[in-house]
């Protein structure tokens, strides 16, 4: 299991990448992640709001089967976001590796 706090910042990014791909609505942007991380619509729409405030992504109606459904798009800052994200990604892998590494040595260390 995620720490949340950690989970909670790679939502963020996880929600752009889905929007980087296409614009979606919530309920596919839920979709799409399953197979990633699991995210509830409770968690779901504060982070598209947020996003939205930062101006990370847009925010569109279409209609649907009589209905206006919310379609979300990703701006450049968005996508700078991924950015960032991916240029940080080997100093996370240094730490992972750092925690991953004490992790093996104290199992040894307990077995023996």
């Amino acid at each position: 299991m995620i720490d949340p706090q950690l989970k909670r910042g790679l939502l963020d990014v996880c929600v752009l990448s889905v929007l980087r791909r296409e614009d979606s609505y919530g309920y596919q942007i839920i979709k799409d992640l399953a197979g990633c991380i699991d995210i509830s619509e409770s968690t779901l729409y504060p982070i598209l709001r947020r996003l939205e405030t930062v101006g990370c992504l847009t925010v569109y109606t279409v209609e649907h089967s009589g209905r206006l459904r919310k379609f979300y798009r990703i701006t450049r800052e968005g996508v700078e976001q991924i950015d960032q994200f991916l240029d940080g990604w080997p100093e996370i892998a240094r730490v992972y590796d750092f925690i991953k590494e004490s992790a093996d040595y104290d199992a040894e260390r307990i077995s023996q």
